[in-house]
């Protein structure tokens, strides 16, 4: 329940929303980044600059590989370097490698395993993944010859086949290469920025506390997590933790960066709740009324009843503080947590 004015949704909500952003965080992930093809081009001693092979088949265009040829197949200003052009609304995102040694022909090995997207497409979840696949074949290259042996390049067509159909389907690929070695690769959601913690804001935890695995987490947080309660606010959680507030509201924005927590507002019997419309989902959905439920009935006590809970819950209004509401559902409230609720 937001306080008047705010854009936060209702806590009996806030899980509901929280699961169903994840069940598709990974799909709208792989929207957003979806890779269109994945192309292999080296440089051939008397062709010159060419794609040797590309999934899907005649994807890139004789006359958009010319156009960004110069990006692909690049001096050496530009070697081992992540570039991404835009062209014939296209976009592709490369790195161009070269290893030199007396054993090539014009002494250097160039080539280039990049990636090709809708020019509209934010690329930036795309490029790590880039850069390793530009150092997994550096690597092969120089233990076993891999890109300059005619027969083991070959193996490069489905290896990028399996690279595409994977990334694009769930954003992640293992695959093993030969017995010592293993492309393995992941999108990584880019996440914005979270907003400055002030000393004010109580942080919430947006799935349950117990599953909360302690140890992936630094000293700091691992101090704090035992007083984040939904309650206290962070200049309590400093005091109580005994740990220096700017590194209390640190460790929070980190925790609010991965979506572990979000914040709400210092609890106080003048403030004023509205709900929102997903408050119908506390009607609609089974699950949703049993968790809400745990967590609003006071503890020690028979858990409260979905009645009383919905009839305070449409009780708030503007103009009505929790002051107001506890004097007005006194009766209601004898099994519930008013600020929990």
């Amino acid at each position: 329940m937001p306080p008047k004015g705010d854009s936060r949704i209702p806590q009996t909500c806030m899980n509901e929303s929280k699961q169903h952003s994840r069940l598709g965080e990974k799909s709208m992930l792989n929207m957003a980044t979806r890779i269109e093809c994945i192309f292999f081009s080296e440089f051939h001693p008397t062709l010159g600059p060419k794609i040797t092979y590309q999934v899907p088949e005649e994807y890139i265009s004789r006359e958009l590989f010319d156009t960004v040829q110069v990006y692909i197949i690049t001096k050496p200003e530009l070697q081992n370097k992540l570039i991404t052009v835009t062209a014939m609304e296209k976009k592709l995102i490369g790195c161009p490698v070269c290893i030199e040694h007396k054993k090539y022909s014009r002494n250097a090995l160039l080539f280039n395993l990049g990636l090709v997207c809708d020019a509209q497409t934010n690329t930036c979840a795309l490029e790590p993944i880039v850069k390793k696949l530009a150092g997994y074949l550096t690597t092969l290259e120089l233990e076993s010859g891999f890109i300059s042996k005619e027969e083991s390049k070959q193996k490069l067509l489905p290896i990028m086949s399996t690279l595409l159909d994977d990334l694009n389907a769930t954003g992640a690929c293992t695959l093993p290469i030969d017995d010592s070695n293993t492309i393995q690769l992941k999108l990584i959601q880019q996440r914005k920025d979270p907003p400055t913690v002030q000393e004010y804001d109580v942080p919430v935890f947006t799935e349950c506390k117990e599953l909360f695995i302690k140890s992936q987490w630094d000293l700091t947080t691992q101090q704090i997590l035992p007083y984040i309660d939904g309650f206290r606010h962070i200049q309590k959680i400093s005091a109580e933790a005994d740990v220096e507030l700017n590194l209390v509201r640190i460790a929070v924005q980190n925790l609010l960066y991965y979506g572990v927590v979000t914040l709400v507002s210092i609890f106080q019997y003048s403030n004023v709740y509205c709900t929102t419309p997903k408050v119908q989902s506390l009607i609609d959905d089974k699950s949703i009324q049993d968790e809400c439920l745990s967590y609003v009935s006071k503890q020690g006590q028979k858990r409260a009843s979905l009645r009383d809970v919905f009839q305070l819950y449409c009780g708030l209004s503007p103009g009505t503080t929790v002051r107001d509401l506890c004097s007005r559902y006194s009766q209601q409230l004898q099994r519930v947590d008013e600020r929990s609720a």
